[in-house]
């Protein structure tokens, strides 16, 4: 069995809107901090995380931003050739999940894999073996949303904490949420 662990990463509405026209519906400063931190910190300093997303995603990502620092980018599509000449050097582009997780497993220097978006990818994280645990900020107000994050399974999914991510309410922006870990259990 393969020991790539995946993480997904999101921001949810209380309608599990995460997205609209490309965007995101809000703007939390401090939860894209709390996003850039989990996803780039690492505990060997001589390796990095990789994010794997799908290519609306990627297309999403500001061109400042893009493509994001200090984490190895994966893109996934059905259209790799056409994409791969598209991107910056050093960003991965490939065909699936599985083919992410043996890219993963080949390079020795990725210290684990995070699932950034979108839908799809969201619910082909959730659903693939290897899925060990979803970082859901709960947004507590409901957004329009043109995107969505799949429904978590509370039979295969349990709510856990860890010492790193505060379990309190967190405000910003007059806009309350709070940062919640499930665990798969099966």
């Amino acid at each position: 069995m393969s020991k790539v662990k995946l993480n997904l990463i999101a921001a949810a509405c209380e309608n599990m809107g995460i997205g609209i026209n490309g965007d995101l519906p809000w703007r939390l400063k401090n939860e894209m901090a709390y996003f850039t931190r989990m996803t780039t910190n690492v505990q060997d300093k001589n390796k990095v995380n990789a994010v794997i997303m799908g290519r609306r995603t990627w297309d999403s990502i500001p061109p400042k931003y893009s493509p994001l620092q200090d984490r190895l980018n994966i893109v996934l599509t059905r259209k790799v050739e056409a994409i791969r000449e598209k991107v910056p050097e050093g960003v991965i582009v490939l065909s699936g999940i599985d083919e992410a997780i043996e890219y993963i497993e080949e390079h020795k220097n990725i210290e684990s894999a995070w699932v950034i978006g979108g839908s799809s990818i969201y619910k082909l994280g959730m659903d693939h073996a290897n899925c060990d645990k979803i970082y859901l900020t709960e947004i507590q107000k409901t957004y329009e949303s043109d995107t969505f994050f799949p429904d978590i399974d509370k039979d295969k999914f349990k709510l856990i904490t860890e010492d790193n991510v505060p379990t309190e309410r967190q405000t910003e922006n007059r806009i309350d949420y709070f940062f919640r870990i499930y665990k798969k259990v099966c």
